[in-house]
């Protein structure tokens, strides 16, 4: 019986520590550049991966046509979605 009692009580320390850790963390002070920088890099980064990725997955045989290349169908496009203007003309529609 000590043993299990012994193991819930250092189970309980364990994870009053990680929470400890955790509320310190979320606790510094951070300033405004230091936020903005962080999320415009992450936004910067998210902005690359969807357009050079998806340009890249199948480059090697080229059965789909990448961002911004003319597009007649969203099955022609790598992103399956073909952007037809506002006009609803099917001339001048692009990959998206």
């Amino acid at each position: 019986m000590k043993t299990t009692a012994n193991k819930k009580q250092n189970e309980r320390k364990v994870m009053n520590n990680k929470f400890d850790e955790l509320a310190k963390g979320l606790a510094q002070s951070v300033t405004r550049r230091g936020a903005l920088k962080k999320f415009g890099v992450g936004l910067g980064a998210v902005a690359l991966a969807s357009l050079g990725l998806t340009n890249k997955a199948k480059a090697g045989n080229r059965a789909c046509r990448g961002f911004a290349e003319p597009c007649l169908q969203d099955h022609q496009c790598c992103s399956n979605f073909c952007r037809r203007p506002l006009s609803g003309d099917k001339k001048g529609a692009f990959c998206f």
